[in-house]
């Protein structure tokens, strides 16, 4: 298992940019596929964003264009960058770890921080 602390988020105008960063402790943090997940008030969970242990990126549709998924493994983080930020874009992101993509994808299992809050606002 890992530990896994977000930050990052904060207030920005529509069109703004943040990037969110996770970073993780515990052992074999490379092996890890890695999921950024999101949640706004009164709507489900969903995932934004995945990278695998070899790197392979997915994005929801809502994002894809405006936000970039990377991670370096040397300091155990993960990042979301986030271009053109839109009011839709509001919500508590979170970090989700697992040992595979599926488990990730899923959203249940697997370690998870505990969120930091994006606003996008003008």
């Amino acid at each position: 298992q890992v530990q896994l602390v977000e930050s990052g988020g904060g207030l920005v105008q529509p069109g703004g940019s943040l990037r969110l960063s996770c970073a993780a402790s515990g052992s074999a943090f490379g092996i890890y596929a890695m999921g950024w997940y999101r949640q706004a008030p009164g709507k489900q969970r969903e995932l934004v964003a995945s990278i695998t242990s070899g790197r392979t990126t997915n994005y929801a549709d809502s994002v894809k264009g405006r936000f970039t998924i990377s991670r370096d493994n040397a300091k155990r983080t993960v990042y979301l960058q986030m271009n053109s930020l839109e009011p839709e874009d509001t919500a508590v992101y979170y970090c989700n770890a697992a040992r595979s993509l599926t488990t990730v994808v899923a959203g249940i299992f697997g370690s998870w921080g505990q969120g930091t809050q994006v606003i996008v606002s003008s």
